[in-house]
């Protein structure tokens, strides 16, 4: 077995970000698990695989890999987005939404504002589940 180059990880990152594109996450998922081996700190190539498995529905590896991530970059809103999205699909509504959550608050951007199912409400109106003291 060759022992691989930085530069040849590098273009194997690149290559598995255009397998994602063209709709092949486990090509994508097989171009970066050496990558993830040979250096296991790399946030990002762990992301990317994260979205890999997700994409090729193994929902189990992608959410150790969006935890792990979420562990090392707990202010990554797109991690707790993703992650949230990964415990949803395997049926972890209430998870999911704490995550959801997390992200609507470190960047409220439409999609995971809506994501979070954050409601206004006026003064003194109550939430659903909040009850009076």
């Amino acid at each position: 077995m060759t022992h691989a180059s930085p530069e040849t990880h590098v273009i194997a990152y690149r290559a598995a970000e255009q397998l994602l594109r063209a709709r092949d996450p486990r090509g994508a998922v097989r171009l970066l698990d050496p990558v993830v081996t040979a250096h296991p700190e790399n946030t990002a190539a762990r992301l990317l695989r994260a979205r890999a498995h997700f994409l090729a529905a193994q929902l189990r590896s992608a959410e150790e890999d969006f935890r792990l991530v979420v562990e090392r970059e707990p202010d990554n809103a797109y991690a707790h987005f993703a992650l949230a999205r990964t415990l949803q699909r395997g049926s972890r509504d209430e998870e999911a939404l704490a995550h959801f959550r997390l992200a609507a608050a470190l960047d409220p951007r439409p999609d995971f504002v809506a994501a979070a199912r954050f409601e206004h409400r006026g003064p003194g109106e109550r939430g659903e589940g909040e009850r009076g003291a």
